[in-house]
This record gives structure tokens, sequence and C-alpha cells, in this order.
């Protein structure tokens, strides 16, 4: 049996809308090689994942070279070096005051324990999130995402949640256009806090880009506004930067196109280049607020997982991914931009660094797409290019390629991508 006829009977997939008939044999870079040895350029990287490439020689050395000395100790009963040398490395690497890290193994590991110690060091309750959002598929990561889609069929969720507004400009709920909105999105925050709150608010958490939601870049004041408002409110700001972190869009954090500082930070995806790690880190006070049993995880800073982190930082630094996403990313939006100005498919074209969003819509009225957002996936792929699909109406095709993608692989992959734009535009 292949793979896929072994997918078909001992996985549980009836949950996955529809595979990419891909079988994956290996990956290097940018390309990805399937089983019938097709090559393709991998423009989403296991959903923002391997962010330095498939397989970089420098992150698979650091975890063999782990491995050889051991694999497990459990972090949170004896010392693990790796652990410690990770942990002080993002407290020189992520902005502002961050300092003290807990280390899990998903994104939405990382969310439950941040909301966790927010609570605990706020002796308050109650957390404010952003409608669009997506965090994870736990219960209490699910409570928190603003996404019907996602959370259908799983309910009645966690009680003291309350939603702002995303800061989704293309389809502003108040009907508003930038700049001459003021932001309204960002000042409305004051009254889901005044309004939809018992007034105990621990956090507000929000993805500085929202990837899921169809990557909504919010205007450059937004999070000065939203910040100031929770921080005078006595609450604090959580950054999901799960998908938008380690270079993806131009910085090596996403919230540092913002001018704030997060009171802890979330990560996990880029974070070690595909080997499984999820970390939150906070200021020292707040780090504090854990008492003894309150927190744990088996296998959280897996030694293994940690080396790799480690390397891939370097290498990160090393060779300027961040600065690369934002050229090669600058490009393809450019490009991409001017495209839309003749394809009445595409409605917007977004995004930070390499995280790029284009919506697709049928008419004046900005009717989703989706069918035909589908179809496109679907030329690239017979075209040899993998992009993703996302957004609150699975209209938005989504670039987020690894970082260490070429002028040559960019303009290809952007070839391709015209060409089915036009196409299903017919």
């Amino acid at each position: 049996m292949d793979a896929r006829q072994l997918y078909d009977e001992y996985l549980i997939t009836s949950m996955v809308a529809g595979f990419q008939p891909v079988v994956v044999e290996k990956a290097h870079g940018c390309t990805v090689v399937g089983a019938d040895g097709k090559e393709y350029i991998d423009c989403f990287a296991g959903i923002a994942v391997c962010n330095a490439g498939h397989g970089h020689p420098k992150v698979l050395a650091a975890a063999k070279e782990q491995m050889d000395k051991f694999v497990h100790c459990c972090t949170y009963v004896y010392y693990n070096p790796r652990a410690a040398e990770l942990a002080k490395l993002l407290a020189e690497v992520t902005p502002g005051a961050l300092r003290k890290t807990f280390f899990g193994n998903s994104g939405a590991e990382a969310l439950e324990g941040a909301m966790r110690l927010a609570k605990q060091h706020t002796r308050r309750r109650e957390v404010v999130c952003l409608t669009m959002s997506f965090h994870g598929r736990t219960y209490a990561t699910l409570s928190i995402t603003g996404n019907r889609g996602r959370k259908k069929g799983a309910g009645p969720y966690m009680p003291g949640v309350a939603f702002a507004p995303a800061p989704y400009c293309y389809r502003c709920p108040f009907k508003l256009t930038y700049p001459e909105c003021g932001v309204a999105c960002a000042e409305f925050l004051d009254h889901v806090l005044r309004y939809q709150t018992a007034g105990d608010v621990a956090a507000l958490i929000a993805e500085p880009v929202m990837g899921e939601g169809g990557i909504i870049a919010p205007p450059p004041e937004y999070f000065k506004t939203v910040v100031d408002i929770v921080h005078n409110d006595g609450a604090l700001f959580i950054a999901d930067e799960v998908q938008s972190g380690f270079g993806r869009t131009g910085k090596l954090f996403a919230i540092e196109h913002y001018g704030v500082e997060p009171d802890l930070l979330c990560m996990a995806k880029g974070i070690a280049d595909g080997f499984p790690i999820s970390a939150f880190t906070a200021t020292a006070d707040i780090a504090e607020a854990f008492t003894p049993g309150d927190h744990l995880s088996t296998f959280g800073g897996s030694p293994v997982s940690c080396a790799a982190a480690i390397a891939n930082i370097g290498v990160m630094q090393d060779e300027d991914l961040p600065g690369k996403s934002a050229e090669r990313g600058q490009y393809l939006m450019d490009r991409l931009g001017k495209f839309a100005e003749d394809c009445s498919l595409v409605g917007d074209v977004r995004g930070k660094g390499l995280m790029i969003g284009v919506e697709l819509i049928k008419d004046a009225e900005k009717t989703p797409a989706s069918d035909e957002a589908k179809a496109v996936r679907a030329k690239c792929l017979e075209n040899g290019v993998l992009v993703g699909l996302g957004g609150v109406f699975a209209n938005v095709i989504r670039l987020q390629p690894p970082l260490t993608l070429s002028e040559d692989e960019a303009a290809q992959a952007a070839d391709v991508l015209e060409a089915a734009l036009t196409d299903i535009a017919g």
C-alpha cells in the first residue's frame, strides 16, 4: 500500500477538506520532491515552519550532535543545557524586556501557558481577542479563536472571552477607509472592555499579522493604540507570533514593525526549522507568577529541538534571513500588486515580508471567490508550485515560502501564480 492508501485506511483525516495530491519523498531548501520524482517550489513551508529552508545543514548537524548525546531528560525535572542556552538566546533576540521562557511542543500549548501565566500575574480571569483570529485547536485556544469555521460543532466554549474587531482594512467592519477611519477598529477596543467584559481582563491576545485569518497586516498605528488601551485597563498584551515570528515578516518578530513591546510572546512553527518545539517568553516579574505545580510539559524543551532552534536562530542572524524575507517579499508584493490592477479576480494583495495574502473576489461587491481560490491552488500545484489557502472565507492564496527563496525561485513562483490567476479569471 502506498502512503495515500495507508492514510485512507489508518489515519483520521475526515476533518481535512482535501489533501494536496503530493506524496512527499524528500525536501531541501525551497524544493519539495514527490514520490513520483516531480519537484515543486514550496511557497507554503509546511504552514510557515521551515523558515530557514528544508533540511538546512547547520540545523540538521546541531540536532544530530545532540541526538548522539541524549534525546530526552524532561526539562522540568533535570537541567537540560540546550534548553538553558536557548532560553538565554531568546531573552537576547526577543523585543523589549522579555526575559524568561517556558518551553512546550505546539503553538496551542504556548498560548494556553501564556494565558494561564497572565491570569495568575494579574489575578484576573478574562481575555480579549480579535475576530478572524486563529490561536490553535485545543479547547482553550479555540475559545479565543475568532473564526466560526474553526469552532463549529464543539461548543460551548470557555467563558470569559470577548472579541474586538480585526484590523481588516479590505473588509472594514465599520465600512470605513484607512486612514480617514482614524483606525476605528483599534479605538473600539475600549468599547469592548467597557461593555463586553466584567472588568476582569487579564490580557489582550493578538497576532501581529493574522495568518489563518487571511494574512491581515494591521495599519502602522494599530498596536500602539490597542496596547495603550489594555495597559491603561491594567491588562497585559500577549503577542501570538507562532506564525509570524522568526523572520517571516522581514523582522525577527512581526511585532517589531509596530513599535510596541509585548508582555508575553508566544512562539512555535519557525523556531526550529521543522523540529517540534514551542515557547512563551515573559518579562521577569510576570514569569514569577507561577508557583510550584502550576505548569509542566513532559516533552517541552526537547534537547534535540532546542539544539535545532539554537542553530536555526544562528542561521537567521548569519544569513540575514529577515532581510532576505523583506527583499523577496517586497518583490512579490510589488509584482502581484501590479498584476492585480488588470486582474478582476484579485481584490487585494497584502502582507509583510514573505507572509503574503492574495485575496480573490468574484465581483465589485467583493464576493469571496473561494472555489476560484481552490482552482488557482490546484493550477499552481499542477505547474510545480505549492501555495496555501486561507482566510475566513477560504478565498486567500497564501505565500509563505522558506526565507531562503532565491530571486529565480521567486520569479518562477510568481510566473506560475499569475498564469493560474489569469487562467481561472477567464
